[in-house]
C-alpha cells in the first residue's frame, strides 16, 4: 500500500521547505554513523599490521573514535565490533582505552538501563580480551580518581573485574600490593559511620566496600595457604600482611560496633574484623604468637619492611587489634589459657597509651575500655610497684589526666576519672606511693591533684585503722606531704586558681590533726609542724588578707561602674575579662570571696585543732612528770 498525506495535510506542491533542509538532513544522516565509521576505518587499517607495528597514533584515533560511539550512543555497534573475532589482536592490545569511558557510561545514572546493559556486557568482554598488565593500570587509574560518595560507587563496581585481572597476571604479589595500596587509600578518604543508625544508612558505602575488599582479598590469601613457600609466596603475604595492617588502622581504630545484643550478626565492621584476624592466621601471623613475641627488638615480620615513617601505624595497628581481641572477643578463642592477668596488662599498656594520645572520641574510648578490661583481671593491690618503671605504666596514668582535663566530652572525662581511680586501686603501696608523686609533679591541675591528696588521705586511713604501711607514715609521708602542704609561689599564690588543691590539703591536715596525737606521731605530722606552719598556714594567710582585700576593692569598682551604668574590666586569676555587665562582675567577684571565705574557716579550725591538741599534749605530759 503507498503512503498518501492525510486529507489535513496540505498539497505536496503546496509544502515550504527549509533553504537548507537537504543539506541539515544529509549532515545529520552523516552523524550517525560518523563515530562508527571512523572506528571501523581505524580497525580496517590495523588488521593488515602486526601487534608491534601498532602506533602511538593508532591507540589514540581508536580512543577517540570509540569514546564517540559511546557518548553519541552506539553502543550496539561497539559490541558488534569488539565481538568481532577478527578484531581480537586489535581489542587485546587498544581495548584498555575504552575502559574509562566504559566505567564513566555504568556509573552514569541516567542511562537507560537498555544501554547499561550493553556497556556491562561490552565491559566483561574487554575484561577478558585485553592485555592484563593495562587494565590492571585503567581500572587502578579509574579506582583513584572519584571523590566523596563515587568513591564507594567506583570500587563496588571495579573489583570483581579486577579480581579477575590480577589472576591473570604472573607477578601477582606486586600486582596485589599495588591493588590493595590503591583501594585502602581510597577508601581512607571515606567518613567512618559512627552511631548505630549511620552504620546502617551506610551514607558513604564504606560497610559495602569493607564487605567487597574481604571477598577480593580471599582467593589471594587462599593461593597463599596452598603454594609451597616461594620468594613470591614470600612477596604475596608480605603484601597481605600490609594490608591487614593498614585495614587494622583505617577503618577498624576508630570504628564503632553494635552492641552484640543489637547487630543480629550484621555488624559490617565485626564481620571485617573477624576476617582480617583470620587473615593473619592464614598467612602465618596469628595474634597468640604477636603476643609471645610482643617486646623482642626483632619482628615477628622478619621480612616486613615496618621502620621508621611506618612504625606509627604498626602501633595504631596492633593497638586495634588488642581492642578487637581483648573488649571486642574477636576470635579470642585463639588465645592459650596460661596467660596471667599482669602479663597481658603489661601487653596492653602500651596499646592504651597509643589510644590516648589520639583525639577522636571513639579511639579514646576505646582506650578507655581496654584499661578498663586489663585492670578486672588483676585483683586490687596486686600489681607490683616495678611495673611503673615502664614508660606506659607512666604515661598511661598521665595520658587519663589529660582527658580528665582537656576532653570537651563529658562521658568521657567522667570515665577516665573512674579509669585512674580503678589503676590506682590496682597498684601495692609502693606503687600508689610512686604514682601520687609523679602526678602531684606533672599534672598541673588543681582539680586532678586534690584528687591526688583525696587518695592519699584514704592511704593513710587504711594504714592507721588497719595494718601499718611504711609508704603512708613516718618518713615517707612526711616526704609526699612536703608535695602537698605547701603554696607554689607561698602568698603570691593565685588562691582561686588553686582552689580545688588548698581545699583538699587543709582537709588532709585537719585529718593528721584529729586521727594522729602528738605522743604516737605515727605520720610523722607533729615534728613536721614547724615547716608546714612556715611553708603553707602563714603563706595561706597572707595570700587570703592579700586577695580578699583585691576583690573587695573590685566589688567597690564595679559598684561604681554599676551607677554609672558603664562597662568595665576585671581582674580574675591574673587573667583581664574585658567589657563585663557590672551586674555579672560582682556575681563573679562575690563567688570568689565566697570560696575565700570558705577556705580561711577551714584553716581556723585546722589552727583551733592544732592548739587544742598541742595544749592537751603539754598538760599530759605535765601530769605524767
Amino acid at each position: 500500500m503507498g503512503w498518501r498525506a492525510s486529507e489535513s495535510s496540505p498539497p505536496i506542491d503546496k509544502l515550504v521547505l527549509h533553504p537548507n533542509f537537504c543539506e541539515v538532513l544529509a549532515s545529520k544522516l552523516g552523524e550517525i554513523g560518523m563515530a562508527v565509521e571512523e572506528l571501523k576505518s581505524i580497525i580496517k587499517r590495523c588488521q593488515i599490521l602486526e601487534e608491534q607495528d601498532f602506533k602511538e597514533e593508532d591507540f589514540g584515533l581508536f580512543q577517540l573514535a570509540g569514546q564517540r560511539c559511546i557518548e553519541e550512543g552506539h553502543i550496539d555497534q561497539l559490541l558488534e565490533i569488539i565481538q568481532n573475532e577478527k578484531n581480537k589482536v586489535i581489542i587485546k592490545n587498544m581495548g584498555w582505552n575504552l575502559i574509562g569511558p566504559v566505567v564513566r557510561c555504568l556509573l552514569c545514572k541516567d542511562k537507560e538501563d537498555a544501554k547499561r546493559n550493553v556497556c556491562f556486557l561490552i565491559f566483561d568482554l574487554l575484561v577478558k580480551l585485553c592485555n592484563p598488565k593495562e587494565l590492571l593500570l585503567g581500572l587502578l587509574e579509574l579506582i583513584e580518581e572519584p571523590s566523596g560518595k563515587q568513591i564507594s560507587q567506583s570500587i563496588l563496581l571495579l573489583l570483581q573485574p579486577l579480581q579477575t585481572v590480577i589472576q591473570k597476571l604472573h607477578n601477582k604479589a606486586y600486582s596485589i600490593g599495588l591493588a590493595l595500596s590503591t583501594l585502602w587509600n581510597q577508601l581512607s578518604l571515606l567518613p567512618v559511620p559512627y552511631s548505630k543508625e549511620q552504620i546502617q544508612m551506610d551514607h558513604y558505602g564504606l560497610c559495602q566496600c569493607c564487605k567487597a575488599l574481604i571477598e577480593f582479598t580471599k582467593p589471594f590469601v587462599e593461593e597463599v595457604i596452598d603454594k609451597e613457600n616461594s620468594l613470591e609466596n614470600e612477596k604475596l603475604k608480605d603484601e597481605l600482611l600490609k594490608f591487614c595492617f593498614k585495614s587494622l588502622k583505617c577503618p577498624l581504630l576508630t570504628a564503632q560496633f553494635l552492641e552484640q545484643s543489637e547487630e543480629g550478626g550484621n555488624d559490617p565492621f565485626r564481620y571485617f574484623a573477624s576476617e582480617i584476624i583470620g587473615f593473619l592466621s592464614a598467612i602465618g601471623h596469628p595474634f597468640p604468637k604477636m603476643i609471645f613475641n610482643h617486646g623482642r627488638k626483632k619482628r615477628t615480620w622478619n621480612y616486613l619492611e615496618f621502620e621508621e615513617e611506618e612504625d606509627k601505624q604498626l602501633a595504631d595497628s596492633m593497638a586495634s587489634l588488642a581492642y578487637l581481641v581483648f573488649v571486642q572477643g574477636i576470635r579470642i578463642d585463639q588465645l592459650p589459657m596460661v596467660l596471667s592477668p599482669l602479663y597481658l596488662l603489661q601487653f596492653n599498656m602500651g596499646h592504651i597509651e597509643v589510644f590516648l594520645q589520639r583525639t577522636e572520641e571513639s579511639a579514646i574510648s576505646k582506650g578507655l575500655e581496654l584499661l578498663e578490661n586489663s585492670l578486672l583481671r588483676i585483683e586490687d593491690s596486686s600489681l607490683p610497684y616495678q611495673y611503673l618503671e615502664i614508660k606506659s605504666f607512666l604515661t598511661v596514668p598521665q595520658g587519663l589526666v589529660k582527658v580528665m582535663t582537656l576532653c570537651p566530652i563529658e562521658t568521657l572525662r567522667k570515665k577516665s576519672l573512674a579509669m585512674l581511680q580503678l589503676y590506682i586501686n590496682k597498684l601495692d603501696s609502693q606503687g600508689k606511693y610512686t604514682l601520687f608523686r609523679c602526678l602531684l609533679n606533672t599534672s598541673n591541675h588543681s582539680g586532678v591533684e586534690a584528687f591526688i591528696i583525696q587518695n592519699i588521705k584514704n592511704q593513710i586511713d587504711m594504714s592507721l585503722k588497719r595494718t601499718h604501711n611504711k609508704w603512708f607514715t613516718g618518713p615517707q609521708l612526711v616526704s609526699l606531704l612536703d608535695l602537698v602542704l605547701f603554696l607554689p609561689e607561698g602568698a603570691e599564690t593565685d588562691l582561686l586558681q588553686n582552689s580545688d588543691r588548698i581545699m583538699a590539703s587543709l582537709n588532709l591536715l585537719r585529718y593528721l590533726v584529729i586521727k594522729d596525737n602528738e605522743n604516737d606521731n605515727q605520720t610523722g605530722l607533729w615534728t613536721e609542724l614547724g615547716n608546714i606552719e612556715n611553708n603553707f598556714l602563714k603563706p595561706l594567710h597572707i595570700g587570703l588578707n592579700m586577695s580578699k582585700a583585691h576583690y573587695e576593692a573590685e566589688i567597690k569598682n564595679s559598684q561604681e561602674a554599676q551607677k554609672s551604668k558603664d562597662l568595665c574590666s576585671i581582674t580574675v586569676g591574673g587573667e583581664e575579662i574585658p567589657n563585663m555587665p557590672p551586674e555579672m562582675q560582682l556575681k563573679v567577684l562575690h563567688s570568689a570571696l565566697f570560696t575565700f571565705d570558705l577556705i580561711e574557716s577551714v584553716l581556723a579550725r585546722v589552727e583551733e585543732l592544732i592548739e587544742i591538741k598541742t595544749k592537751s599534749t603539754s598538760e599530759e605530759n605535765i601530769g605524767i612528770k
